[in-house]
């Protein structure tokens, strides 16, 4: 597969994923939307195979191998829904996954990868521990590596998301997508910029671990991790290949707080009745916070998903 990212390769990847993953619901919530001033359209992708939109990309990516380079398996290093999504196409394809998760990871997580037949390596909870490790296993293996984010025909499947939620709801006006290592936010942002031009695609993350924020303002990749936030899936950052993407194509990244990421996921789950993790509910936090910004907008909204271990969760107070 070439360097150059496009709309082309998401457009393939919805054929070779076809069957395998699932057309998500948009809903919409008249609650919500009197709340916010606003009409905001979910793309409900905790409701996707393996509850997060990782499958698209991880499904694509291991389909999209030779027959045999796929028999020696795939590995890679994830902190729980890329590494259930690569094991469940993996299972799919009938061959190995090797999926190294830090030590400090949730229980619900570790279960989904073992759920689809994922054999899990640990290592210390730091992204060098993590690619050291996943390194050491396709070496020792001849197991493809598939990382996260940072590869083609991974951001070509998550792109599939957007295509799919720009055909259901045309003539958006902003579409907000939850950034980490970007590979959702880059095949959005091309998908937006050929199907919805006038529509403005911001990345949300977490002010506790701005990595995208700040590679997006000095226009220099950074790279040191964090991980103080309750957001566990955006405690990465942004790949290479995603954040030349980033910088053509996105519009801005937007940063928020834990307690209005908290505040966000609880309303949802009030509202839409629906398990939503706290990576997933950035976007609602990022309105939540600017409201004026987005007032009397028509907003597409990726919900990423919704693995969450509800026994971790500190929800604030309400008075």
């Amino acid at each position: 597969m070439s360097e150059e990212f496009g709309i082309g390769l998401v457009r393939e990847a919805r054929e070779r994923i076809a069957g395998m993953v699932s057309r998500t619901p948009v809903l919409v919530n008249d609650e919500i939307n009197a709340d916010v001033a606003a009409s905001v359209y979910f793309k409900c992708e905790n409701l996707q195979k393996t509850g997060a939109f990782k499958a698209r990309g991880a499904t694509n990516a291991v389909f999209a191998l030779s027959g045999a380079v796929a028999d020696a398996g795939v590995c890679t290093h994830s902190s729980g829904n890329h590494g259930a999504a690569l094991a469940r196409a993996a299972r799919l394809r009938g061959i190995p996954a090797y999926v190294v998760m830090p030590s400090n990871i949730s229980k619900i997580k570790q279960e989904a990868v073992r759920s689809f037949g994922g054999r899990i390596i640990w290592c210390d909870p730091t992204l060098a521990s993590r690619e050291k490790a996943a390194a050491a296993i396709a070496g020792e293996t001849g197991a493809t590596l598939i990382h996260g984010y940072d590869d083609l025909r991974v951001m070509a499947g998550q792109g599939t998301a957007a295509l799919e939620l720009i055909e259901d709801i045309p003539g958006l006006d902003t579409i907000l997508c939850p950034v980490g290592g970007g590979g959702l936010l880059s095949g959005t942002a091309v998908v937006s910029s050929r199907m919805s031009r006038g529509a403005e695609v911001f990345g949300v993350e977490p002010s506790a671990v701005d990595t995208a924020y700040r590679s997006f303002k000095s226009g220099r990749r950074v790279t040191e991790s964090k991980s103080d936030t309750v957001a566990e899936g955006l405690r990465t950052v942004l790949g290479e290949r995603p954040f030349r993407v980033i910088q053509r194509h996105v519009d801005d990244i937007i940063t928020v707080g834990e307690a209005s990421i908290l505040e966000a996921m609880r309303t949802l789950w009030d509202r839409l009745k629906l398990v939503i993790e706290p990576s997933g509910a950035v976007g609602y936090a990022a309105m939540l916070e600017y409201p004026a910004r987005f007032r009397g907008k028509r907003i597409g909204m990726i919900l990423t998903g919704g693995n969450v271990d509800v026994d971790l969760i500190q929800w604030p107070n309400r008075t």
